[in-house]
């Protein structure tokens, strides 16, 4: 069983205003989902102002090689996998947080 020191439990409570340790671990664990989301989605837009598609789109776009950029290129193969990136992690944390409120 792993066991918080008390100087960090102290802590946790008292910087998230918390009753207990249950509830700052609570606030501290749904806050952090939610930057995690905003910063992924501010990711996806990012990517979508780019293209000026969605993800779907682009990725057929780059499989059929009918991007407005040649899909071989460096940019072209890095905005790929990082949209797809983002996009998987959106999806995690999304769930995740949907079990977990």
């Amino acid at each position: 069983m792993t066991v918080m020191s008390p100087k960090l439990g102290e802590a946790l409570v008292k910087t998230t205003h918390s009753k207990d340790i249950n509830d700052a671990l609570n606030r501290i664990f749904s806050e952090y989902l939610e930057l995690k989301l905003g910063a992924l989605q501010e990711a996806v837009e990012g990517f979508q102002r780019k293209w000026g598609i969605g993800f779907e789109e682009f990725k057929r776009n780059f499989k059929e090689g009918t991007l407005k950029e040649d899909g071989y290129s460096f940019s072209a193969e890095k905005d790929f996998w990082q949209w797809e990136e983002a996009e998987t992690l959106k999806k995690h944390y999304e769930e995740i947080k949907s079990q977990w409120i």
